[in-house]
């Protein structure tokens, strides 16, 4: 499908905002200096063809960078070095690219994050200067039924999930005209606390990922194609697996506490279960699973609800495969409940002082301070699972509507994860995975077959 851009406009605050640096705290420093691609699907319809699109999404788009300022600047290396980063409240804007396409909304099926949806979200060349790249981008797409797309880029140093969807809502507030707006809390300082004197943090959660038993490192992984599929989960079928996780549940014994495993858990132990029965591994071979755990309420005290940046901790649970496959998939729940209990106050406190410490920050990012590949590995033996069923994702309405489609653009590495909330609410999950092509298969008849 040919994707032809017409026009970029530049959208700058639409009132005047401070001007001058801004510091970023720890959780915001090992962020990758790239952008979140997400995608916003909506049809044709009278409201749609009432209205300048562009038009409102430009004026929209400055009155809501007028609050969320920081975004309509640039990334600048820290003079301090370590490969951290500043923020230069410059107003230098946000680009909107408007493009057109022949294709139609139908073309794209159930939405599966292929390669023909990156070419409705905007490419950006990393080898560019970090002080020229925008934050934020976007890309309005119509289609020749009528319909269009927005395609979205949000840096992922500047917001985790939470606070870019604020930043969405708040802008589709001002295109509709309606309130009450909220603005964001900006200041970063809100994390630079006192570290608890009895607590340490245990750095083994940001050690490399295992690689294969009898490879050195995971080049020969990383060269593999790989491919995508979009997977329908019921929720007769979570509930089955939820039940299936929970049937050795003790709540007496059990250090998992005393409530059962949740959706997420339960899911997210048989996706981990499939995927290494997909790989055929070993009994030997050590496995993790790599996930983000929101750590705003367990703060003393929480950060504001409106707090804008990263609050995001890095999670891991392992085990080597033969367990993982041989035992329940309640253990393998339980070892996900247990990580994420590791996440409280003291932790996050003694996490974010840990990395305030490190004299280079640059390890934990796929891209070296050049824009080129790099990083840690999370596929095969590995798995990398990103959760948004707690965030308020649908409802994305510039004033003509409610998406049709909302998800993540081809941003996928094997391994890479998406458990996505069904869009009517009826409690289903579409799940988002990015394996080598050799064992897409067999995971997806274990998807299945294992409920």
């Amino acid at each position: 499908m040919v994707v032809t851009v017409r026009a970029t406009h530049i959208v700058r605050p639409a009132e005047p905002t401070p001007d001058g640096v801004m510091y970023l705290n720890s959780c915001d420093q090992i962020k990758d200096i790239t952008h979140t691609p997400t995608i916003y699907f909506y049809r044709h319809s009278s409201k749609l063809e009432a209205v300048n699109v562009v038009s409102v999404l430009k004026d929209s788009l400055g009155k809501a960078l007028s609050l969320f300022y920081p975004l309509a600047g640039r990334l600048n290396w820290a003079a301090e070095g370590g490969s951290r980063v500043v923020i230069r409240c410059n107003g230098e804007g946000v680009p909107i690219f408007e493009a057109e396409s022949e294709g139609m909304v139908e073309d794209f099926g159930d939405f599966t994050p292929t390669p023909a949806i990156q070419a409705l979200i905007p490419s950006v060349d990393y080898t560019t200067p970090i002080d020229e790249i925008p934050l934020v981008i976007v890309q309005v797409t119509r289609f020749r039924c009528g319909g269009l797309s927005i395609g979205l880029g949000i840096s992922h140093v500047m917001a985790d999930g939470p606070s870019a969807l604020h930043f969405i809502d708040e802008w589709t507030k001002f295109a509709r005209g309606v309130g009450p707006v909220i603005p964001p809390f900006l200041d970063r300082n809100a994390l630079e606390t006192e570290i608890p004197v009895n607590c340490k943090f245990d750095p083994s959660v940001l050690r490399p990922p295992p690689t294969l038993i009898g490879q050195e490192d995971s080049l020969e992984q990383r060269k593999k194609p790989i491919s995508v599929a979009f997977l329908s989960l019921t929720k007769l079928q979570i509930e089955k697996l939820r039940a299936k996780a929970n049937l050795d549940f003790d709540k007496e014994n059990s250090t998992a506490g005393s409530r059962g495993y949740s959706r997420f858990e339960a899911v997210a132990a048989h996706i981990w279960r499939c995927t290494s029965k997909a790989h055929g591994h070993i009994a030997e071979q050590q496995t993790s699973l790599h996930f983000v755990a929101d750590f705003r309420n367990k703060l003393k005290p929480a950060l504001p609800r409106n707090y804008f940046g990263n609050a995001l901790i890095r999670v891991e649970a392992t085990d080597k495969s033969g367990n993982l496959l041989s035992n329940s998939m309640g253990m393998a729940s339980r070892k996900i409940r247990e990580a994420v209990e590791k996440v409280t106050d003291d932790t996050v406190r003694a996490y974010l002082d840990y990395l305030k410490g490190l004299p280079d920050v640059g390890r934990f990012r796929s891209l070296d301070n050049n824009g080129r590949p790099k990083g840690d590995f999370y596929g095969n033996p590995n798995l990398a699972i990103i959760s948004w069923t707690a965030l308020p994702l649908y409802g994305t309405d510039f004033g003509w509507g409610n998406e049709i489609h909302l998800g993540p653009g081809p941003m996928g590495f094997d391994g890479k994860t998406f458990i996505i909330p069904g869009r009517e609410g009826d409690g289903s999950f579409k799940v988002a995975i990015w394996l080598q092509e050799e064992h897409m298969d067999a995971f997806k008849k274990c998807f299945y077959d294992d409920i």
